[in-house]
């Protein structure tokens, strides 16, 4: 066979119609199936990575022994699945439909967003959703920002903005001539803790705000803290508000860290990766009050906005700081260094960029706002249930009240040592996952192991809920059961 036959057959049309009819047909079945209850299918289908390298390897070891469709129809039942109703696992939101589809069109189109004649419409609609995410935060028209790949690449671009505008050096052109530092809270995301590494400030580079029994910043730490590191000679730039950290689901008083930034003239940036979505819900957008003051915020569509991953809004208060991360010219992409809307490659760490704002673009386009409303509220009031259950359950016990989607818990055992509750914990953990039923994972606060749900499914119920605490009831050995 030639290459010129090879290169047709690739790119057959009609072979390509005849895969996406049936494929889109599995999916729409798999949805139902889902939406059923997910019977006869589990919400994670393990298997250990040298049995799933075996599995996986026949199709690679002899071209076309396997078709396309049959890979595609393996890896969807074969994966996690999200929109399970007993998916409680990682911090990822069951797309919609749509945004399944707007991704296809995407990846399809490969149109780079770095510049606006390469991605016309990808980039038009990148700059509305971000201008109307921002008026939903609070921001005023000045407000301006981009999506980009993921919570990690905003929260540290966002960082390099503060650096250019808040340090006493021009770092980007002259290098680093004294010591950095931001304040973030001891139980934020690690990324943030990345970032300052990538910035080259250090182990220094980043001070550890202690949190309360809440597991929300001590902002009462952050004068002491602050003039500490001022004697010892450290500019501190910048204060890092965590809604939500990841552990606990908890959320720091940023009216506070806002008030405190003004006092001293820092940076306040809002690691909103996950609970910023909650702007977006009547009920509960008074958990995120004072987002508004914040100097950037990030947030991930992917996280609780039906959104697949990886889709993450940066927005900066006043907008023209978006432009002040990069200062390179290139001079075969633009014509001149000023601030653009429509070239994202002035500002963001992507060159060849994804089209990422269609698929937000289209759930606003067609649904509006008042989607995320009602999902984020859904998987908000089903975590105050399930926060209700757990407290009323003489076995369990919470570790702390849910503040978002997040619950963390874990069965109490008799008379147990901390060391002999996280083993029986941890036992109860790995029995689920290998189980595959449920998917919920587990985390570490302090000294104690504790089984962590993200209930990011909008269409489950407490249903589910009360079977997971029967699950897991059925799996503590007799002389532990409550």
């Amino acid at each position: 066979m030639t290459k010129t036959s090879l290169l047709q057959t690739a790119y057959d049309p009609e072979a390509f119609r005849s895969m996406g009819y049936q494929l889109i047909d599995e999916l729409a079945d798999y949805l139902a199936t889902c939406q059923a209850g997910g019977e006869g299918m589990p919400a994670n289908p393990w298997i250990k990575p040298d049995a799933a390298k075996q599995r996986w390897s026949p199709a690679l070891d002899k071209v076309g022994s396997v078709s396309s469709l049959q890979i595609l129809s393996d890896t969807l039942k074969e994966g996690v699945h999200l929109h399970h109703p007993k998916y409680m696992g990682h911090q990822i939101s069951p797309p919609i439909p749509i945004t399944a589809l707007a991704g296809l069109v995407s990846d399809w189109m490969n149109n780079g967003m770095g510049v606006y004649e390469m991605g016309v419409p990808g980039s038009t609609m990148e700059h509305l959703v971000i201008k109307k995410v921002s008026k939903h935060m609070g921001f005023s028209e000045a407000a301006d920002g981009f999506i980009t790949s993921g919570g990690t690449l905003a929260n540290t671009t966002a960082l390099l903005a503060a650096r250019s505008i808040k340090a006493r050096q021009r770092v980007w052109t002259e290098g680093h001539k004294e010591p950095l530092a931001l304040m973030v809270s001891e139980a934020a995301h690690y990324c943030v803790d990345r970032a300052v590494k990538i910035m080259g400030w250090g182990e220094t580079g980043i001070i550890k705000v202690p949190v309360n029994d809440r597991y929300q910043m001590d902002t009462g730490q952050l004068e002491h803290l602050y003039q500490s590191a001022t004697e010892a000679g450290t500019q501190v730039i910048a204060v890092v508000g965590s809604a939500c950290s990841t552990a606990t689901g908890s959320f720091d008083d940023l009216e506070a860290i806002a008030t405190f930034c003004q006092q001293y003239d820092l940076w306040f940036h809002v690691d909103g990766a996950h609970g910023a979505a909650l702007a977006f819900s009547g009920k509960y957008k008074d958990r995120v009050k004072g987002i508004e003051l914040a100097d950037s915020v990030a947030m991930d569509f992917h996280k609780m906005l039906l959104t697949p991953s990886i889709t993450t809004a940066l927005i900066f208060k006043e907008g023209t700081h978006s432009y002040q991360t990069f200062s390179q010219r290139a001079d075969y992409l633009f014509e001149q260094a000023d601030p653009e809307w429509f070239n994202f490659a002035k500002r963001t760490f992507e060159c060849t960029k994804l089209m990422l704002g269609l698929k937000a673009f289209m759930t606003l386009s067609q649904y509006g706002v008042e989607l995320w409303d009602e999902a984020v509220t859904a998987v908000m009031d089903l975590s105050q249930a399930f926060g209700e259950m757990i407290r009323n359950h003489p076995a369990f016990e919470l570790a702390v009240e849910p503040a978002c989607n997040i619950v963390c818990f874990r069965y109490k055992g008799n008379d147990l040592s901390v060391a002999e509750q996280n083993q029986l914990n941890e036992q109860i953990r790995q029995a689920l996952l290998e189980d595959g039923e449920f998917y919920i994972v587990k985390t570490w606060l302090g000294e104690g192991l504790w089984l962590r749900t993200t209930l990011a499914n909008p269409l489950s119920t407490t249903k589910e809920l009360q079977g997971l605490l029967g699950k897991i009831e059925g799996l503590v050995p007799a002389d532990q059961t409550v």
